[in-house]
């Protein structure tokens, strides 16, 4: 990476942290098909009452921390649809506009998911796009595009469900400067398995799911890196966290080094189990849609 493709975060426009969250019930929720590595062998072995407690779980977790809540319904045939993080890319411009870019996901299986969140942030008030029918290629909103905290920067995350160009049609037409970010391990296949962005300063990361330059293009943009180990981040997806607030970091049980060095940097780790839906390939960053 070269000096020049450091931007001063500092000096870039400031935009709120969002402060609602969406989330999709899991009534149709299930491994059904196989669309990334954590998928195998788990089609037909979710414990959907259990899948459910979780999801209740985690809604009532956010409530407690203070963030409103609001809920689409799961559709049938669209068991992947509770991952909600993945459909949309909602924005605030610095003067206040909100709206959405729709995705273009990637699985032929998870395409019909968009038109519900299409239809949800319509009745939000919140001016819908998609992506130009010109431009090629997949994206799949916030599973790989996300909001640096009180920032209007966007890392890019690419490989395996997004393509690298939209990002650059995307930062052409709404504004915003883009940080890409290659990923190269199958395990994590979206950006929100490997980097959580806490705070302005603090990202906690899974360094080998990056090559060299994204590596050094996140250090060079945060002040501080919390390294999640292997072990943690690939079989408990300790990076697929989220923190709401710059203080709490919601987390999967069990990610017990991670939690210490969350604590250790001054954040309040909270505990959550989601393991059924680890049988999908995802936890609690995907089960989420920050908006605002």
């Amino acid at each position: 990476m070269s000096p020049d493709t450091v931007l001063d975060v500092t000096a870039l426009p400031a935009i709120p942290r969002p402060g609602r969250v969406l989330m999709t019930s899991p009534d149709h929720f299930e491994v059904a098909y196989v669309i990334n590595p954590h998928m195998a062998g788990n089609v037909g072995e979710v414990d959907r009452q259990r899948a459910r407690g979780q999801w209740e779980a985690l809604r009532e977790t956010y409530e407690r921390l203070g963030v409103e809540t609001a809920v689409v319904a799961g559709a049938t045939g669209l068991p992947d649809m509770v991952f909600c993080a993945n459909q949309t890319l909602p924005y605030q411009t610095p003067g206040g506009e909100r709206g959405v870019v729709l995705s273009r996901m990637h699985a032929a299986q998870r395409k019909p998911e968009v038109d519900h969140y299409e239809r949800f942030f319509q009745g939000e008030g919140y001016e819908t796009h998609g992506l130009d029918p010109d431009l090629p290629g997949d994206f799949e909103g916030m599973g790989d595009a996300i909001w640096h905290p009180g920032r209007y920067l966007l890392w890019g995350g690419y490989g395996y469900r997004t393509d690298p160009q939209v990002y650059t049609r995307l930062g052409d037409k709404l504004g915003f400067p883009v940080r890409t970010l290659s990923l190269t391990d199958p395990d994590f296949y979206h950006l929100d398995t490997c980097f959580c962005p806490l705070d302005e300063e603090t990202a906690l990361i899974y360094p080998g799911a990056f090559d060299a330059d994204g590596l050094a293009t996140i250090r060079a943009h945060f002040r501080r890196t919390i390294e999640a180990p292997e072990s943690e981040a690939r079989t408990l997806f300790a990076c697929n966290a989220h923190s709401p607030d710059g203080e709490h970091v919601i987390i999967q049980r069990g990610c017990t080094e991670t939690a210490a060095l969350l604590q250790a940097g001054g954040y309040q780790p909270v505990e959550v189990d989601t393991d059924e839906f680890l049988k999908s390939g995802g936890s609690v960053f995907c089960m989420k849609l920050m908006y605002w």
